[in-house]
């Protein structure tokens, strides 16, 4: 069975970036992530539209980290600590060694390779510090973007569920890729 233990949470570097851990006061940068219509436009969650709301959120990711049951960085510049996206990882199947990716960026910072540097150094910390042997991605069939992304990255499609998530009063798919650990 898979251990995890984020006691001191890990910091990753990249060249530019530095993945850190989220707290209370990255509350507005938050919310211009998790209310920006472009950014969320893929996501199928309520937008954050409040202080409360980023900080339930936040409290979120918190108990995840805490209760060694997800893990979630805040991507930052090296020479800004602001936060301009998130990637981490959720839904820890410790008895199967796998876990699912998430990760966000604000609009403005995308088509800059930022993305690919913070999933680099992240999947290095889960294949490696972790031991996960799979990491899946599910996202919304209609986002191109995230599809070519993992494409990229050598994740290959599993599955497509259809009309296997309810959200905003309709039924919608689910696109599963994956990528296996590397020998």
């Amino acid at each position: 069975m898979l251990t995890v233990d984020f006691r001191i949470f890990p910091l990753l570097y990249t060249d530019r970036l530095i993945l850190r851990q989220i707290f209370a006061g990255d509350v507005n940068e938050i919310i211009s992530l998790r209310s920006n219509k472009e950014a969320m436009k893929y996501i199928d969650k309520p937008l954050i539209e409040s202080e409360n709301d980023a900080l339930q959120f936040i409290q979120k990711i918190t108990d995840g980290v805490n209760n060694y049951e997800a893990i979630t960085w805040a991507i930052t510049h090296q020479n800004n600590d602001l936060l301009i996206g998130t990637i981490g990882f959720w839904k820890i199947d410790k008895e199967h060694h796998r876990a699912e990716i998430g990760y966000m960026l604000h609009p403005a910072y995308q088509n800059k390779g930022i993305m690919q540097e913070a999933l680099s150094a992240v999947l290095n910390y889960g294949f490696n510090a972790m031991q996960i042997h799979s990491v899946e991605a599910n996202i919304n069939p209609a986002n191109e973007a995230s599809k070519k992304f993992l494409e990229k990255n050598k994740f290959i499609q599993e599955a497509y569920f259809r009309e296997n998530f309810y959200y905003n009063g309709q039924f919608l798919d689910s696109a599963i890729f994956s990528l296996l650990a590397p020998v």
